[in-house]
């Protein structure tokens, strides 16, 4: 009790107050399947020296940083240009919070105005919020509007989800008693349409999927009648691909770290999240919006909050506090910086870079792409030996691949996941290639 500031007498007075004799009967009706589910996770308490040295020793087990970042699976290694963190050091900025009174608040609000105009300009989708947790949490939060919208209906999700953003789904349907069931990928590893259910909910796809491959969105809402069609984007691929909103998605999410945040060990990211106008009621996060003063000026305010510590209540549609403005602020500063041209040019070298060595790798004897489909930066190679050992191999190199499990549980064996940004050079990219082959 190190960090509680009230004594044993407090809580025991506190607990017979309110008529119960302790901490667990205070919490009595929590269901015992909730707890049953999460007990298993806890650890005896620890003491501060214990806890440093278990954090020192999981620290020791980190690649040093100049090993070279083949990591994809929806965080990236690219660059991020000097005035990101120039802006994002302004105190003004990284010691800004909630902005409750708008007279003292015009440049956070403003910044996060700035930020919704571009995921909108970005997605082709009406309205946006001011960001979210991160792009697995926002996809979780669109079923959950989806839901709301649609009142029943099961939600059919592509099986071809990056692990995380299907674990925090799966979590969240759980919490929420929402039926989900998967719809199986193809030959090309897009999802199968002749798979989906009658009368969905809702359709979660993902693009550039699990195995990096680009899903068809073409015609795809058409066929869902009612259902929503939810798509999770790698944002960096709008520089040059079709936006979902002009496939007629209803909602669309995306994770936000390819700009300008580093990967930094999983976090902090950042979630974008937009949709139909006529949805507007039922998205969560919350809306800087445009207005004018008393004397006719542009300002900003709060246009839409729906939060539970607001006049929502138990009416609010998420329970997600605040938004990651810092994190946001950082994608508005890197997308003005580069700029549309920029964007479309950096999109476009990061899909040579990726194909470029790809057709490198299937040269070499036993390398083979299974699916054949178009992808962005990001590939899945089936390889002539025991992945892991390859991954081992390649680790000891200097270079970082995703664990291969994660391609086992989808159900593609024997394969590596590779994903390639501007940063990686051709260096770098020769030195790879010889070490698969001589691995072989």
């Amino acid at each position: 009790m190190r960090y509680i500031p009230n004594t044993s007498a407090d809580r025991r007075d506190m607990l017979a107050t309110v008529g119960v004799g302790s901490i667990e009967d205070l919490f009595s009706d929590i269901p015992r399947e909730i707890l049953d589910r999460f007990e298993p996770l806890g650890r005896r308490p620890r003491s501060e020296q214990e806890v440093v040295a278990e954090l020192g020793r999981l620290a020791k087990r980190n690649r040093a940083t100049d090993a070279v970042c083949l990591l994809g699976g929806g965080i990236y290694d690219h660059y991020i240009p000097s005035i990101v963190g120039h802006v994002l050091s302004r105190s003004e900025f990284y010691t800004a919070y909630t902005p409750y009174q708008p007279e003292i608040s015009q440049g956070t609000l403003t910044a996060m105005f700035e930020f919704q105009t571009l995921v909108c300009e970005l997605t082709k989708m009406q309205v946006a919020n001011s960001s979210m947790y991160d792009g697995a949490t926002a996809l979780a939060e669109a079923v959950l509007m989806a839901k709301r919208i649609r009142h029943d209906g099961v939600v059919a999700v592509s099986r071809a989800l990056h692990s995380s953003f299907r674990r925090v789904l799966d979590t969240y349907s759980w919490a929420a008693d929402i039926e989900t069931v998967e719809i199986p990928y193809d030959a090309s590893g897009r999802i199968d349409r002749e798979a989906l259910p009658q009368a969905p909910a809702a359709v979660v796809v993902q693009s550039p999927n699990a195995f990096g491959v680009i899903e068809r969105l073409d015609g795809l809402k058409e066929s869902l009648g009612e259902g929503l069609l939810i798509v999770a984007v790698n944002p960096l691929s709008l520089g040059i691909l079709v936006p979902p909103g002009e496939y007629g998605a209803d909602i669309v999410v995306a994770e936000g770290q390819p700009f300008g945040l580093p990967m930094g060990m999983g976090g902090p990211m950042l979630g974008l999240f937009a949709t139909k106008m006529e949805h507007i009621r039922q998205m969560p996060g919350r809306i800087s919006g445009q207005t004018v003063d008393a004397e006719g000026k542009p300002g900003y305010a709060m246009a839409a909050q729906t939060r539970e510590q607001h006049i929502r209540r138990e009416r609010a549609t998420s329970n997600i506090c605040t938004n990651s403005a810092l994190c946001a602020l950082a994608a508005t500063v890197y997308l003005a910086s580069v700029g549309a041209e920029g964007l479309r040019q950096l999109a476009e070298l990061n899909a040579q870079k990726a194909h470029a060595l790809s057709e490198r790798l299937a040269q070499l004897d036993g390398f083979r792409l299974p699916f054949g489909s178009d992808f962005f930066n990001e590939f899945t190679i089936e390889v002539p030996s025991d992945p892991q050992m390859l991954r081992t191999a390649l680790r000891e190199q200097g270079f970082l691949v995703t664990d291969p499990e994660e391609l086992r549980g989808l159900g593609v064996e024997n394969a590596l996941r590779l994903a390639v940004t501007e940063k990686r050079t051709e260096e770098e990219l020769d030195r790879l290639v010889d070490v698969l082959r001589g691995a072989q």
